[in-house]
Formats: structure tokens, sequence, C-alpha cells
């Protein structure tokens, strides 16, 4: 087999100091060494593992939902250069014959300006290797199932990364990204911050048993009530703590009351299903306001944000994360804990809090 060494991560353009150092991190901890690689602001991170497939087998030991900072990753031969224009298939298919069995392939850009320019080439160019592939059986049939899947990253006509992900253990959107239509109704953007976090976060297996009518949810920071307009759409009964306006077509729904109160001091009159919070404020403040409502048995689930500062952001979650995932301990409470800068979150990250389950 070809070696594999290579570990192509995608992130958001400006963080990939953090997503470099984060799958240093992880990868040292599994036993797993080597080295980053990254332009500011391009949007994706090379780790070089010093072991021949070591990108193998930082997927097969790393559980990529636990990555906060990596949209999706592949692991990559050596960079294909100055493919030649009238014939790029060729070259790319004697690679692919070196690699893991698949039965699919992906076909990326970075999401820059630039990457998003070569959306339609790469398209195009996918569909056209993909034939080529499966008619001379480089690529399995489309209905027989493979562990992994074949992934192509295009930086422009000549060049690209040629690698494979294991369909498990791997985003299933192209560069990680899962694109939502802004709904007109909503009072802010930020709506779809929530709504892409449950698409994410919660398993489609499971989504009745977490996004139902009739449960109670208490939204801290609400106005002008973009998330609490998420939780009226699954038909929730939503308390708004904020001391700014809540947008006039919500509030008449019938499925909210708005409290005009500090969300760092309200207290809910009993326990609710769902807390969620997109509050402005200091990472450390926000997390620990969460362990309160946590210790308190205030919510058995929470979504919340973490603004992050504009240095040492990877250390910052992992503070955040680390602490509250020691209280809890000490506290005898178990807990599910899912953290992920999502397409939508800006300097921010969303995390899932889900209380009284196995970590």
């Amino acid at each position: 087999m070809t070696d594999l060494n290579t570990l192509l991560l995608h992130c958001r353009s400006g963080f990939e100091k953090e997503c470099a150092a984060e799958i240093t991190a992880r990868c040292a901890e599994a036993g797993i060494y080597g080295y980053p690689q990254f332009e500011p602001s391009q949007a994706y991170v090379l780790f070089i593992c010093y072991e021949a497939n070591g990108a193998l087998a930082a997927m097969r030991t790393l559980r990529f939902r636990s990555l906060v900072f990596a949209r999706q990753w592949c692991a990559c031969l050596s960079r294909l250069d100055d493919l030649p224009a009238h014939d790029r298939i060729t070259p790319i298919a004697g690679h692919v014959a070196g690699l893991p069995q698949s039965s699919e392939l992906m076909v990326e850009v970075a999401d820059t300006t630039e990457g998003r320019e070569l959306h339609g080439f790469a398209r195009k160019f996918g569909s056209a290797l993909a034939q080529s592939l499966r008619r001379d059986g480089l690529l399995l049939p489309r209905k027989q199932r493979a562990e992994w899947r074949l992934q192509l990253f295009v930086l422009d006509g000549r060049t690209c990364w040629l690698g494979v992900a294991r369909i498990d253990n791997s985003s299933p959107w192209p560069m990680g990204i899962l694109r939502l239509k802004f709904p007109q109704q909503a009072p802010s953007r930020s709506t779809l911050k929530l709504e892409e976090a449950w698409h994410y976060f919660i398993p489609v297996r499971r989504k009745d048993e977490f996004l139902s009518g009739g449960m109670t949810a208490v939204d801290l920071g609400a106005a002008p009530g973009g998330w609490t307009w998420q939780l009226v759409k699954q038909h929730m009964f939503v308390i708004a703590v904020d001391n700014g306006p809540m947008n006039a077509d919500l509030m008449e729904s019938g499925q909210v009351e708005h409290r005009r109160e500090d969300a760092f001091t309200f207290a809910p009159p009993k326990p609710v299903d769902w807390m969620v919070c997109d509050i402005v404020d200091k990472p450390a403040r926000v997390t620990e306001l969460m362990l309160q409502w946590a210790l308190n048995g205030w919510c058995r689930n929470a979504m919340f944000n973490l603004k992050l500062p504009m240095k040492q952001r990877f250390d910052e979650v992992e503070r955040c994360l680390e602490y509250l995932q020691r209280e809890l301990a000490a506290a005898g409470i178990g807990y599910r804990l899912d953290a992920r800068q999502l397409y939508h979150d800006r300097e921010e990250i969303t995390c899932w809090l889900s209380l009284n389950q196995a970590g």
C-alpha cells in the first residue's frame, strides 16, 4: 500500500493555528508524532506524521468527532503537482490503485474565496473522475459497502491532494460544511447556529428523544430571539431571558414567556428539558454558568457557545472543557460533552452538554 503519512484537516479560515495545535496534541496522546504545516487563512492544515502510514493510524485511533476545530479530514499521499491539463485523470488513477478500496469519491476545495471559485471545476472534474475510476474497477460499485471514502482536495486546475477517509469516522459533508437556508421568519441569522448544532450533535435516530413537542426550554441572552425561534419551531415552551426586546412576531406564538432578567442570576422555576445560551461574555464565565445549571439539576440538556479570545484560543477551549468535565465528575454527575466549531460559528465554538448519560 502507498504510504499515507499526511493528515489534511479542513478548518475555518483564521483558525489554522488552533486546528494545528489540537491535532498535534491529540496525535501525541495517541502515540502518533509529527509536525503541522499551514499558511494563515488558507482554511486547512497538514499534519505530517513521522511514521509510515501514520495518517491511517490516526484515522483508526482518533475519534474525529472529538476534534473541535477540524471540520473534515483525510489521510493523504504527497501532493500531486503539475497535472497535465489535457489529461488529469490518468496520473490520479495511477495513485488510486495503491489506496484502500473505496465505493465513493468526495471532491473538496478550501473554504476561502479562491477555493469557492473552484467549486464548478471541482464538481465537474470529480464527476468525470468517478466515472473513469468506476469503469476501470478502481472505485467499487455504488451499492457495495466500503470502510473508506476516496477524497480529492483541489487546490487549482493542476494541483491536488489525494487520500482516503473512514466513512464512519469523518464528516459526511464535503469540507465538513452543512449547508442550511436562512429562514426568513427568524429574528436573526444566529438561528442557523442552533439549527446546525442540532443537526451535528443529535443523531437522527434519537431526534424524537431530544427534540419533541411539549418540551420546556430556557434561552439565556435570548434577544431578539434567533435561538428561541428554533425552540418554538420544535413546539417547545420557552422562557426567554434577556433585558433586551424580543421579536414581536415570536412573542405572538403563545409559546414564549419573556423574563427581563440577568441571565447570570436567573434560576428557572422548575427544571427544563433544554437550556440554550449564546451570551457574549468571557468563555470562563459562561462555562461557570453552565456548571451551575448542571450542578443544580436545572436542565437535562444544554447547548451553548463559548466566545473565544483573540489569543490562546485553543488553550482557552482546553481549560474550559477540562474544568467542566472535572467538576461534573467530582460531583458524580453522568454526562456527555461534545464541542465543535460549526460552519455558522465565527469567533466561537458550540458545545452540547447532555446530563445523566455516559460520557
